[in-house]
């Protein structure tokens, strides 16, 4: 395994071109925004990829060789060509790729495809938000505290139709009384998958160092495993079909 965690953080870079009071907030896009503080780490190695580059952004060797792909996409989920999707969805279940589906990706093809349910959801108005820690042990929850509050975030309510999650890490209390699981994780094959729901274009989310800290957690968690280890003096032992 690579000492880097080696990162593509993709979106439809549609907002951005289209409204000029979004490009104001994301001059870089969102890609650009996420980009820029998971390259503050060390750690990991960062990419971006947009809906309107060839094979959008994600070919099968930038696929390949990506440990976790963040994805943000909102009007053209219908755009995203279904080979790109079953690529994704055989590399997060075979290949250990984590997936990490941001905001509106709820309803992008390879979240669905992956976790095998609509993602339908209700929604709202933006509004404050409450975001409440409701797993302290687990590894995306480090750093954050019992909650913090977002002054403004788009309405996101259950009932949110997805599988029973492995760990429900975050939840959202919005000010008019609605909740929503805010964080959530999934197993499929041998991959890991997380679901974050703060992040509407229209808002700074973003830049907020909560959100910003629970991405650079959920990378890490999201990694791929390493399948084997090394026998001293011996040669690797494999202890995973997809080494041999």
């Amino acid at each position: 395994m690579s000492d880097k965690i080696r990162v593509t953080v993709w979106n439809e870079y549609r907002h951005e071109k289209n409204n000029p009071e979004i490009a104001k907030i994301y001059p870089k896009g969102i890609q650009g925004q996420i980009a820029s503080f998971l390259s503050e780490e060390p750690d990991v190695e960062v990419r971006t990829a947009t809906l309107d580059e060839p094979d959008h952004g994600i070919p099968n060797e930038v696929l390949d060789n990506t440990d976790v792909l963040l994805w943000w996409g909102h009007m053209c989920h219908d755009e995203v060509r279904d080979d790109r999707v079953e690529y994704i969805k055989n590399r997060v279940y075979t290949g250990g790729m984590g997936f990490i589906a941001l905001h509106s990706g709820h309803h992008s093809k390879p979240f669905r495809t992956l976790v095998g349910a609509t993602g339908n959801l209700s929604w709202g108005d933006e509004q404050r938000e409450i975001i409440w820690n409701l797993k302290p042990s687990h590894p995306i929850a480090a750093g954050i505290p019992d909650h913090f509050e977002l002054e403004s975030e788009e309405l996101y309510a259950e009932p949110f139709y997805i599988p029973d999650p492995d760990a429900l890490v975050l939840g959202g209390w919005f000010e008019h009384g609605y909740l929503f699981r805010t964080c959530c994780t999934f197993t499929r094959g041998v991959g890991k998958i997380v679901y974050l729901q703060p992040g509407h274009e229209s808002v700074p989310t973003y830049y907020n160092p909560y959100i910003q800290r629970i991405i650079k957690n959920a990378v890490r968690w999201a990694r791929p495993n390493d399948f084997g280890y090394e026998i001293p003096g011996g040669a690797p032992y494999v202890n995973s079909v997809f080494d041999r």
